[in-house]
């Protein structure tokens, strides 16, 4: 039987939990300059040297996050410390913290989506508006 998941899957989760933790407790305390951040997803290498973080900041500003961002990889030697202090593992993978906007593209195709039904939806109201006129100016005929 297949094993259901790969085992840099399972280091990958691991390392979304304890990096999450690590951002929420340990390094608030350390750099309170750092805003709101959530870990949206981790990439780990095949050989579990490298791993990839995606971060999502709750911020519109691009030079904050931009910012946030610097802080987190001026930083990511000691995240790395508190991480392989967590985790029992040979070696921990080396950091790279990459800012994920998937979550500002999802809204930005949302609110796209929502105002061209609301044009479509205009659109018709006028139509079903000269469709009614017409049919009432046949009636008077």
């Amino acid at each position: 039987m297949a094993r259901e998941f790969s085992r840099t899957d399972r280091v990958g989760q691991q390392i979304h939990k304890e990096i999450a933790s690590i951002l929420l407790n340990e390094f608030k305390n350390r750099d309170p300059r750092l805003g709101m951040v959530t870990v949206s997803d981790v990439e780990v290498s095949r050989d579990l040297a490298h791993c990839k973080i995606f971060v999502t900041f709750f911020e519109n500003d691009e030079a904050l996050m931009a910012e946030y961002l610097g802080i987190l990889e001026e930083n990511k030697g000691y995240i790395r410390t508190l991480l392989a202090s967590r985790m029992r593992m040979r070696a921990v993978p080396a950091l790279k913290f990459v800012r994920d906007s998937s979550l500002i593209e999802g809204i930005r195709i949302a609110n796209l989506v929502s105002a061209t039904r609301n044009k479509d939806a205009e659109r018709a109201r006028l139509a079903g508006l000269d469709d009614a006129d017409d049919a009432a100016d046949k009636n008077e005929e």
